[in-house]
C-alpha cells in the first residue's frame, strides 16, 4: 500500500522504517524543506543516531506526496495537528485513512488528535489512533514493543493491526478510542511530574506512589469523558504510563528533571530541544478536572509548578498532607 507519514520527527521516522520493513511504498513528510534536504543528504534522523534511511524511503516537503494513499499516519506535534489537517483535506482523496499516532491533546480546545482531525475534515475521512508504550529510539531499532490501534469501525482497526504488526511490533485493537487517547496524553503529564520528583532526588518510593496514584487519576477523568476505565490498566495506560515515567528516553521525564532541579519550566522545555507535550498536556488536563468535576490533585499541582511558579518540594508536601481518605471507593458496612 502507499503511504504517506507527515512529521519527521522521531517517531514518524520510526514508523516509517516499520511500514517500509512491511512492503509498504512509504513517503516521510517534513513540514521544512531544509529538514527534508538534510534528511536525503545524511540518510539518517539525528534524533534517532545510527538508525539509516533506506534509499527506498522517499523523503519529501511537499503535501502532494499524500495523493493515491490508503493511509496518511499523522505523526506531527499536537499543537500542529490541526493545521497540517487544514492543508491534508484540501489535497487528500476520498476514503483514505488517517491514523493519529502522537500523543497529546489541543491545548485550547482539549480535543483529543482524532477529534481535531475529524472537526477540520467534517468526519469526511476513516479515523484511527495507534498508541502504546513505544520509544521511537526502540521501535526504529527493532525492539519487541505491544501498542493499540483504537477505531470506532473495527475494518478500520483491523486494516491498521495488519499494516504495522510484524515480528517485533505487536498491534492490538480496541473501540475506545477516546480512552487510548487520553490514557497517552495524561501519562505525559504524570511522567513529568515523575522527573520533577527525581530532580528534587526523591527515590523509587515516591515514582511508585506517583505513577500509581496518577494512574487513578487517569482512570477517574477518562471513565468520566466516556472512555473505559479497563483501558487505563492496558498498553495505552498503564503501559505507557511504566515505560514515560522510567525510561530516559522520555523528553517529559527529562524536562521534569531539569525543573526538579531548579530549572524554570519554559527554560527546561527549550533546553530538551523537542516538544514536551506533558507541559500542554498539563493546562489541558486541569481545565477537563474542572469541566467534568473530577478530582485530580497530582495534574492541578503539575498546572501549579508549571504555569504558577509553584515550588516543587512544597507541591510535593501538599499532595503528602492532603486530607485523609480511603485508597478506593470501598466501604465498611
Amino acid at each position: 500500500m502507499k503511504i504517506a507519514v507527515l512529521g519527521s520527527g522521531g517517531w514518524g521516522t520510526a514508523l516509517s522504517l516499520l511500514l517500509l520493513e512491511n512492503g509498504h511504498q512509504v513517503s516521510l513528510w517534513s513540514y521544512q524543506e531544509q529538514e527534508s534536504a538534510r534528511l536525503r543528504q545524511e540518510r539518517e534522523n539525528p534524533v534517532l543516531p545510527g538508525v539509516a534511511l533506506p534509499e527506498e524511503l522517499e523523503l519529501t516537503s511537499q503535501l502532494s506526496c499524500v495523493r493515491g494513499c490508503g493511509v496518511v499516519v499523522m505523526a506531527t506535534p499536537s499543537f500542529a495537528v490541526r493545521s497540517t489537517t487544514a492543508q491534508l483535506a484540501q489535497v487528500l482523496d476520498p476514503e483514505t485513512v488517517i491514523v493519529s499516532v502522537s500523543k497529546g491533546m489541543e491545548e485550547n480546545t482539549c480535543l483529543t488528535l482524532t477529534q481535531v482531525i475529524q472537526e477540520v475534515t467534517g468526519g469526511r475521512f476513516p479515523v484511527a489512533a495507534l498508541s502504546g508504550p513505544s520509544h521511537a529510539e526502540e521501535v526504529a531499532r527493532g525492539v519487541p514493543t505491544s501498542v493499540v490501534a483504537a477505531a470506532k469501525d473495527r475494518q478500520v482497526a483491523e486494516l491498521v493491526q495488519d499494516l504495522f504488526m510484524n515480528a517485533h511490533f505487536r498491534v492490538y485493537i480496541t473501540d475506545d478510542i477516546l480512552g487510548v487517547q487520553l490514557g497517552a496524553a495524561l501519562k505525559n503529564v504524570v511522567a513529568l511530574c515523575a522527573g520533577i520528583c527525581d530532580g528534587l532526588g526523591f527515590g523509587d518510593n515516591t515514582r511508585a506512589a506517583l505513577m500509581t496514584r496518577g494512574l487513578a487519576e487517569m482512570a477517574r477523568l477518562g471513565h468520566a469523558m466516556g472512555g473505559r476505565r479497563e483501558t487505563f490498566a492496558g498498553l495505552t495506560g498503564a503501559g505507557d504510563l511504566i515505560v514515560t515515567c522510567t525510561s530516559m528516553h522520555s523528553r517529559n521525564r527529562r524536562c521534569g528533571i531539569l525543573i526538579g532541579q531548579g530549572r524554570l519550566p519554559r527554560d527546561a522545555v527549550r533546553e530538551v530541544g523537542m516538544v514536551v507535550e506533558g507541559y500542554y498536556a498539563a493546562a489541558a488536563a486541569r481545565t477537563m478536572s474542572q469541566k467534568y468535576g473530577v478530582e485530580m490533585p497530582i495534574a492541578e499541582a503539575a498546572w501549579r509548578v508549571l504555569y504558577r511558579g509553584k515550588d516543587p518540594r512544597n507541591a510535593v508536601t501538599e499532595l503528602m498532607t492532603r486530607d485523609k481518605k480511603p485508597e478506593t471507593e470501598a466501604v465498611w458496612g
